[in-house]
């Protein structure tokens, strides 16, 4: 699927600090999507940032546009929160 980062996540993963990389390889290969408000999706994984640490990198992705667009992206300490398990 194809992305494209608006100003907004832009911007957030500046202000951040959030790899493009890290970004780039949740959005190939989450290790989940979650529905999220509006028809939108979270693209998500557990990620160490170097500190030895997991944090949950999201990404809010509006995927029924063509490309896909990366509304915002941001990371949490707060894994239960949001992890989904089946």
């Amino acid at each position: 699927m194809n992305f494209r980062i608006s100003q907004h996540a832009l911007s957030e993963i500046q202000r951040r600090n959030i790899p493009l990389d890290l970004l780039k390889s949740v959005l190939e290969n989450p290790q989940q999507i979650i529905p999220e408000k509006n028809g939108r999706h979270a693209y998500q994984s557990q990620v160490d940032f170097g500190s030895g640490k997991l944090f949950l990198l999201r990404a809010i992705v509006a995927d029924n546009n063509d490309p896909a667009v990366v509304v915002t992206v941001y990371r949490t300490s707060k894994i239960n929160k949001y992890w989904k398990t089946l």
